[in-house]
């Protein structure tokens, strides 16, 4: 019975060392950390930490409407978070889109299709952000 309970424990520990050895020596792939880097920069940029630590209202229903943008530069509400990451996240396609269109260099035309529709993206996003910017937030 000893020897039997002497053999489970060394096994053990040998399962354990190799399972510490095997997650130690991973390591994940560059594009899934540039991924995550991305996602937590537009997390920050689109304000998600305020979101968070003040916890705003998502929305307010005020003068027979509701309003989802803060009309003041001084604060923000949850879905003025979200929008602005929606935006940020979609100038980063179209940035992510002009970078791919350098790699169809024997077909001219795709790469002029992605390259186009790169510029659209992010043109459409700095619009969107400026406009929200001016028109609803007065800068």
């Amino acid at each position: 019975m000893v020897h039997k309970a002497k053999k489970m424990i060394s096994s053990i520990s040998y399962s354990l060392q190799r399972f510490h050895n095997r997650i130690s020596s991973t390591r994940p792939s560059t594009f899934a950390l540039a991924i995550l880097t991305i996602a937590f920069a537009i997390f920050l940029f689109g304000g998600g930490l305020y979101s968070i630590i003040v916890k705003p209202y998502p929305a307010v229903y005020y003068g027979g409407r509701f309003l989802f943008v803060y009309p003041q530069l001084s604060e923000q509400f949850v879905s003025d978070s979200i929008i602005a990451m929606i935006l940020f996240s979609i100038g980063t396609m179209g940035l992510a889109f002009m970078y791919q269109s350098t790699k169809y260099v024997y077909k001219p035309r795709q790469a002029y299709m992605v390259f186009i529709v790169g510029v659209m993206l992010l043109i459409m996003s700095y619009i969107s952000i400026e406009a929200i910017l001016h028109y609803w937030k007065g800068v």
